[in-house]
């Protein structure tokens, strides 16, 4: 039996018959699977002819049989009631009549013969198997040296209607493309109608035939009786009852029980709760009698009666571990020894036992259904997949230190990946979140058609503030929600960026009683035309000559262009400078005209000698002002008479220089 995760199984069976026909009993829900996936493997003997099924048909109304039925099939009419003369209310129709039997259906093999050696495989609908984990985390001699026991399980139900005795079972951590047939019903297409008048329909559509070009080559001749192909163990049922019964006797000379000490046994074929041991220790301790790590002890008086710790323990016989191996893509675990699963019942099997690099640490990830975990991290158990295939999603349980600590869920983990599993809420650490964002950097990108493009980054700055109020140093992993678009600039040594679920974890060690702040700093780089005369263009064209893997003669180029780009810069900069000062002095000679005009209004009393004189002096003052004023702006005027032609020049040229630069991509990101 072959089980695999989309809710489909393959069933082998083998075995002598010496009958004129092989019979069958399939659900009748799977005669259509059954059907559509039966292939015969022929060891010797004669061929198989054919295969019959009974097939269940919608009575005629017509027939006779429904009037014996129709008070099961259908309602009487209402009848009217005498004394009003209205009609009752309808009867409601009697329930169907329930089918005898155990729902299943008789699928005859005729043979040509009677003496077969016979494989039959067929496909049939299936319970998917679910695997289950354990994981037990070790001490670590050294920082980053972390181990861990991982131990998977698979369980499976049986659903099928009868017992699965002595099988050979494989799960394949895979789901092949199976569909349901419906061979078993049968199908009637409508027909096109041709009238008695002569009229066919002009829907009748063409055949078209293919005559072969060669006569085909003639079969092989059939294997004498008695030969057969090599056989392996589990090919035949006699092969699978000898097996099983070795297994069984190897189960009895291992014992029930793992090394002394660990009170744990891997069972061989199901899930089992073992014996006590020699020295009374209960076997399948998972609780223990310890807390974890950071939990208060017990009091001393209750020390000394405790056992040590108890945690679930490897098999000690290996050889009763599942094969692995990577067929097509897919995990598959074949059990090297028979199983036996009675029908409508569930039996769980050992699939693999193995230490891995593992350890239990912290993980700030805020979920929208923990509220806590905004401000709380998770205790997680972290390990990775060193097996030889894919471990499907299943629950895990975490234990250590003798105590269980907690269930979370594993993710569907290939080969030499890293699980993240959270099982419980830290609440001795505490983490806030600030965020902030800038514009920073001026990169050149690029020069085309004398028009020059910037590179910039805008820059998000996530700060996260970890405050460990417990009394042993927190290993801290941040999940760091990546924004779409931006790379991470100078992660931690560590950082693992999974770009394919958005997010990135970025570790941090906090040390006992003590607060660290953890600084994840994002780019997203956009670029943008700007005029060659601003700042941020000649903080980009000289950080680019300067960079030593810039094109040479692009450089000598831009070394040109600068110069009259200096040239012109200093001239518009005077320009700027001489206009500002002749905005001025004009506004300043437009009020001393006014003043003047305003003193000459003024009519002195020719008694009042005093204030003649501080008119004359008034008049006299803005008089020379207004001198002086003018004479200035007539220098500025000619200066910048002069200043306009040397701008309009080194414009032309700084034109021209730049058009001839062509640059077509930024240098990399350092």
């Amino acid at each position: 039996m072959v089980i695999y995760r989309n809710g489909v199984g393959y069933y082998e069976r083998a075995g002598h018959v010496d009958e004129a026909e092989v019979a069958f009993k399939v659900r009748t829900e799977r005669i259509g699977d059954f059907l559509a996936t039966l292939a015969v493997m022929e060891q010797g003997g004669s061929s198989v002819r054919s295969a019959s099924f009974p097939v269940e048909l919608d009575k005629d109304k017509d027939d006779g049989d429904s009037e014996e039925e129709g008070e099961d099939s259908e309602a009487e009419p209402p009848m009217p009631e005498p004394r009003y003369g209205m009609p009752m209310p309808p009867q409601p129709p009697k329930p169907p009549k329930k089918k005898k039997g155990d729902g299943r259906e008789t699928v005859r093999l005729t043979l040509d013969g009677e003496e077969h050696d016979l494989v039959v495989g067929y496909v049939a609908e299936t319970p998917v198997w679910r695997p289950s984990y354990r994981l037990v985390i070790g001490k670590a001699e050294s920082a980053g040296s972390g181990k861990a026991d991982l131990q998977a399980w698979g369980i499976v139900q049986n659903q099928s209607g009868e017992d699965w005795k002595g099988v050979r079972l494989s799960l394949v951590a895979g789901a092949p493309l199976a569909f349901q047939a419906t061979l078993d019903k049968p199908v009637v297409p409508p027909r096109p109608v041709v009238t008695d008048q002569g009229e066919v329909i002009a829907s009748v559509p063409v055949g078209e035939t293919s005559l072969p070009t060669m006569a085909p080559a003639p079969p092989p001749p059939p294997p004498p009786m008695g030969a057969s192909r090599t056989e392996e163990p589990g090919d035949s049922l006699e092969g699978l009852l000898a097996e099983a019964e070795s297994a069984k006797e190897e189960a009895a000379m291992d014992g029930d029980f793992g090394g002394e000490g660990r009170g744990y046994a891997a069972p061989r074929s199901s899930a089992t709760r073992a014996a006590p041991t020699k020295k009374g220790r209960v076997a399948a301790n998972y609780g223990g009698g310890y807390p974890a790590t950071g939990q208060a002890a017990a009091p001393a008086p209750y020390q000394q009666e405790m056992p040590p710790p108890v945690t679930p323990s490897n098999p000690r016989n290996v050889n009763a571990l599942a094969a692995v191996a990577m067929e097509g893509g897919t995990t598959r675990y074949d059990l090297p020894f028979a199983v036996d699963i009675p029908n409508k019942s569930a039996t769980m099997v050992l699939l693999l036992a193995q230490s891995v690099p593992g350890e239990a640490i912290f993980l700030f990830s805020p979920d929208g259904g923990v509220r806590d975990s905004f401000s709380h991290p998770f205790r997680v158990a972290r390990f990775t997949n060193n097996t030889k295939g894919i471990l499907e999603k299943g629950p895990i349980a975490v234990f250590d230190g003798g105590a269980f600590l907690g269930q979370g869920m594993v993710d569907p983990l290939p080969p030499g990946a890293v699980a993240t599993v959270p099982f419980a809420l830290e609440r001795g650490l505490a983490v806030t979140t600030d965020r902030t964002e800038d514009e920073l950097s001026a990169r050149l990108a690029k020069i085309e058609a004398g028009q020059l493009y910037i590179e910039r980054d805008w820059v998000y700055h996530t700060k996260y503030t970890i405050k460990n109020g417990t009394d042993f140093d927190a290993k801290t992993l941040v999940k760091h929600a990546r924004m779409p678009g931006t790379r991470l600039e100078n992660p931690p040594k560590g950082t693992e960026d999974n770009v394919g679920t958005g997010s990135a974890l970025v570790p941090q060690a906090t040390p006992k009683r003590g607060t660290n702040v953890l600084d994840v700093e994002e780019r997203r780089s956009f670029t943008r035309q700007v005029d060659v005369l601003s700042q941020l263009a000649d903080d980009a064209v000289k950080a680019y000559m300067n960079d030593a893997r810039a094109d040479k003669l692009v450089v000598a180029e831009l070394k040109k262009t600068w110069e009259a780009r200096g040239k012109l810069r200093t001239a518009l900069d005077e320009r700027n400078k001489l206009t500002s000062e002749q905005n001025t002095l004009e506004r300043e000679s437009e009020q001393l005209r006014r003043n003047l005009k305003a003193i000459e209004k003024i009519k002195d009393d020719p008694r009042d000698t005093v204030s003649r004189q501080n008119t004359e002096k008034m008049r006299q003052d803005f008089t020379d002002r207004l001198g002086k004023a003018s004479t200035r702006l007539g220098e500025i005027t000619k200066r910048l008479t002069i200043l306009e032609i040397e701008v309009n020049e080194q414009s032309v040229r700084l034109r021209d220089l730049l058009a001839s630069i062509k640059l077509e991509k930024a240098l990399p990101t350092p």
